[in-house]
């Protein structure tokens, strides 16, 4: 498999991770504007305009430029230096054609202000402190606006307005303790269990959980302003992160692949971060060599699939450009926020990150198989095939009860590293792959959003070990259009309530024994109205295979098979979709319909797995009122009760 040759090549050296930064970088300088206050990278224009473009182009390239310039002590990039500080003093000069959006002018600037500002604190020996008196008095006015601003969405943005003020307090400048003060006890708000923190109030478990909610408490306990801020908070922040990389080590597939799974996908490579960010808090449960082993594999994943691309540029997309990954307000700097996956280059080369032996990441060891309290998740991960697998009962991006649309980004029963949601047009509309729906007579499908969880865990130990969870919600349809900001949320709209729905997903290595019944149907509809449909997993390539037999339908593209088969009657097909998704031009999902009966439970058995692979799918189930009894095809038996309807 990919994976066994992903496992066997050589580690890169710090010198090979320098020469993929340069390149990012000597691209970026080549779209700077003639001033250099802006970098405009070629593309379609973003949401929020042209000018807010070329300042996050220059602010994230300044977060690479600013890791290099770091690690290196000052040292041999002379012309780096140069270029930050002439961008600097263009950007805070307002009568320059090229000067940056000020955050009192757009929202977006909030957001760059905390990379300039990191930066600017970073590299403060060789860049500010080198600064003629007027640009950092023009700097410090640029950055000012932040202060006393509740502007600030209550999610990560919180740490944008900690960073600015921080750095503003260690030039001088304004400053607010009680805005820093409310910013972090916002932020304690999002702490849930495990190590784990949700983005916001609604239960949102994405990248950003590592990419900035780890990042930058970690980042920001060493600024020069924050010394006495963080004293009393960063031996919690460094606990929480050792813990969170437990599970963010897991859910790496053997290729390297993050898990596709959450908005801004196109920062790619930024999921390394929270493996830097490890080596830098010196967590104490996880080695140097491991963590600079993780951040390696998910840098190389995209970096030996064309990312960058020929041009050294990073395109709105995962391998190649597919511009539906992106949110609706991402312009063509906004990819810039991977670079977060190279901040290890801010350590010298004599840190022990980089002389440290690599160690395999939990997937490359062994099959893996773990409960994820916080985002109700249960991970399993296949050594043979690399693949890791999420079953996901407690993500959604909304509020427990919510009445809104699922997004494919959050709310799909099921995700993984090596196949992504559909995220079409079509796909906001109408959950297909990785659900369980009701569908009227029309064909319209019903929407899970702001369902309960009931459990998650991990039931047996070793080979006979079962990621059990489950969910209940009132399954509904919404009639509505998608919003014209789309930050990655379900949509509201006309809703019509048609029932409940439970599904407990019993998991071992590829497979999932779904078992799903309906609790009740609302007033006005009869069995006979509806159909039940469960979605298997997406697969894509240029003419996935497709094979129906009954009660059992399976699609194969390139080294990937995606199977479902119903144990409950019914009838199983594969439903096509083209340009659905980013791995493939066509997407293939495997489906069986089922007659609804309210009160009955309906088994599915779904796999996904290595196209090469042997498979064995032939599970027995048994089921008496609440009492659940499986066979594995290995002669493994599990014991599963569903609790009373609710």
């Amino acid at each position: 498999m990919a994976a066994e040759a992903e496992q066997g090549r050589r580690e890169w050296s710090r010198e090979d991770w320098i020469a993929y930064a340069d390149r990012l970088l000597d691209a970026a300088r080549r779209h700077a504007t003639p001033g250099g206050g802006r970098i405009h990278f070629p593309g379609t224009e973003g949401g929020y305009g042209h000018d807010v473009d070329g300042l996050e182009g220059f602010a994230r390239t300044l977060l690479l430029a600013g890791f290099r310039i770091a690690g290196a002590r000052g040292e041999g990039v002379d012309d780096l230096i140069a270029f930050v500080r002439r961008g600097i003093a263009a950007g805070v000069d307002p009568a320059a054609p090229d000067r940056w959006v000020r955050p009192d002018e757009h929202g977006q600037a909030k957001v760059e202000a905390a990379s300039l500002a990191l930066v600017l604190d970073l590299t403060r020996p060789w860049v500010w402190d080198t600064l003629d008196a007027v640009t950092r008095e023009r700097a410090v006015d640029w950055f000012s606006p932040v202060v006393g601003d509740e502007g600030y969405p209550r999610n990560n943005w919180v740490w944008f307005r900690i960073v600015v003020q921080t750095f503003l307090r260690s030039v001088g400048g304004p400053w607010s303790p009680d805005d820093i003060a409310a910013d972090l006890a916002r932020h304690d708000s999002f702490v849930r269990e495990d190590g784990w923190l949700a983005d916001g109030d609604d239960r949102s478990y994405d990248h950003y959980v590592g990419w900035a909610l780890h990042t930058y408490p970690v980042l920001w306990s060493r600024m020069s302003g924050a010394a006495e801020l963080a004293a009393s908070r960063t031996a919690g922040d460094i606990a929480r992160l050792d813990r969170f990389l437990d599970d963010a080590l897991a859910l790496v597939g053997g290729d390297g692949s993050p898990l596709v799974q959450g908005r801004s996908l196109i920062y790619r490579y930024a999921a390394a971060a929270a493996f830097w960010v490890g080596a830098i808090a010196e967590v104490p449960s996880h080695a140097p060599g491991r963590l600079r082993h993780a951040a390696e594999a998910v840098v190389r994943h995209f970096a030996d699939r064309g990312v960058p691309d020929a041009e050294g540029v990073l395109t709105m997309g995962w391998h190649g450009p597919w511009r539906a990954l992106a949110q609706s307000y991402s312009g063509p700097g906004s990819p810039y926020w991977a670079v977060k996956g190279l901040m290890g280059l801010m350590l010298p080369a004599d840190h022990p990150v980089w002389t440290a032996p690599a160690e395999p990441l939990p997937v490359e060891r062994g099959d893996v198989l773990r409960a994820v309290r916080s985002p109700g998740w249960i991970v399993s991960g296949t050594r043979d095939d690399g693949v890791v697998r999420v079953l996901n009962h407690g993500t959604d991006h909304a509020q427990p009860g919510a009445v809104v649309t699922d997004s494919p980004l959050y709310t799909r029963i099921g995700y993984a590293t090596a196949t992504a949601p559909l995220l079409d047009a079509r796909a906001w509309h109408e959950p297909l792959e990785q659900s369980v729906a009701l569908r009227d007579a029309d064909g319209r499908a019903t929407h899970r959003a702001g369902m309960r969880l009931l459990d998650v865990r991990v039931d047996g130990a070793g080979h006979d070990a079962v990621g059990v969870a489950s969910a209940v919600w009132d399954a509904h349809w919404i009639t509505g259009d998608v919003p014209d900001r789309n930050h990655g949320s379900g949509f509201p709209g006309d809703a019509r309530r048609a029932g409940r729905l439970r599904v407990d997903s019993l998991v071992r290595g590829s497979l999932e024994v779904r078992l799903v019944r309906v609790e009740d149907l609302a007033a006005g509809l009869t069995e006979a109205d509806l159909r039940l449909r469960v979605g298997g997993w997406a697969v894509a390539g240029g003419e996935p295979e497709q094979h129906v037999d009954g009660l059992a339908a399976v699609a194969v593209a390139g080294v990937l098979r995606s199977g479902i088969r119903s144990l409950s009657r019914g009838k199983a097909h594969v439903v096509t979709r083209t340009d659905a998704g980013p791995l493939g031009t066509c997407s293939a999902v495997p489906v069986v319909d089922l007659d609804v009966a309210a009160g009955r439970v309906g088994v599915v058995v779904l796999d996904l797995r290595g196209a090469g692979l042997p498979v064995r799918t032939d599970v027995s189930v048994r089921v008496e009122d609440d009492a659940v009894e499986v066979v594995w095809a290995d002669g493994v038996r599990t014991s599963h009760r569903l609790s009373a309807r609710s």
